[in-house]
């Protein structure tokens, strides 16, 4: 078998209230990723603007765009082709009255192979998506892109570890989580970045999976609204083990190439999937 590698890219920044500025930020950070040899770069959750779910203003609604007529997607979309690099971008979506939290996945030659909608919608102080989005209804979903098969997860969908399951059984060689998590405006003292972190590595340790996790940094203030982000964005390999990783106030990118042939080998040697008890599990799972 020829050898196979993938590199991954992941990028960590803050993000203000101007659409264009957001995309050319991005748009920068994307270059500087490909100028280093990656293949697919993740940008964080929503980035066309500030987290605008801290709150409840129907404002935000005339934010969202039907996926061939937003303008990430149409930006980032051009770039991945340019580029030659494979990109999930994050968009707030409007099909008809509907909205979600939602990944275009543009292709390496700037071809939308496909859009997933975020399943788990998380609601609570902070995080009031339920006003927002409907429960995505695509279903967990994987790409089989020009530089390798994915996965794509969205924020909150992270936590479950049967979104990462699924699509490893789906066949996807790497898993990729854009992120907008930070403060507990109920706590302002609590930091939870540790167990977001170990959440993803135990879904690459039981899935024998890469993840690339993208958060963004920085004070946010939504009318009155604040939430400082957290970042700490990373990479973990097959393994769990950290192999890039930022902190709380790093901006730039995280890279990292894996060896997919030794990775596919180490999955099969474990026998995680040739052990799991499909019989059984519905009786137990409501």
């Amino acid at each position: 078998m020829a050898p196979r590698s993938i590199t991954v890219a992941a990028i960590q920044t803050s993000y203000g209230h101007d659409l264009a500025a957001n995309i050319a930020k991005t748009s920068s950070f994307v270059r500087e990723a490909a100028r280093g040899g990656a293949d697919v770069v993740l940008p964080s959750e929503l980035f066309q603007g500030i987290y605008f779910c801290t709150r409840q203003d129907p404002k935000w609604f005339e934010t969202a765009f039907p996926v061939d007529e937003h303008p990430c997607v149409l930006a980032l979309r051009k770039l991945a082709g340019e580029l030659g690099v494979v990109i999930p971008i994050s968009f707030f979506e409007k099909d008809g009255p509907r909205y979600y939290n939602s990944v275009a996945i543009a292709d390496a030659d700037g071809a939308l192979l496909g859009v997933y909608r975020k399943s788990h919608i998380p609601d609570g102080p902070g995080y009031q998506e339920k006003y927002y989005f409907r429960p995505g209804d695509t279903g967990f979903k994987t790409w089989k892109t020009k530089r390798g098969h994915i996965g794509v997860g969205i924020c909150w969908d992270q936590w479950y570890p049967e979104t990462a399951r699924a699509m490893a059984v789906e066949g996807a060689e790497v898993l990729f989580y854009p992120t907008a998590i930070g403060s507990e405006p109920y706590d302002t003292a609590l930091d939870t970045h540790l167990q977001w972190q170990r959440a993803m590595q135990g879904h690459a340790v039981s899935n024998a999976v890469p993840i690339v996790a993208a958060n963004r940094i920085g004070l946010e203030d939504n009318e009155g609204v604040r939430q400082k982000f957290y970042g700490h964005s990373f990479i973990a390999d097959h393994r769990g083990e950290l192999v890039e990783r930022f902190g709380a106030a790093d901006e730039g990118i995280l890279t990292h190439t894996f060896d997919l042939g030794l990775i596919e080998s180490y999955r099969a040697d474990w026998g995680f999937f040739r052990d799991r008890r499909t019989d059984l599990y519905a009786k137990s799972i409501i």
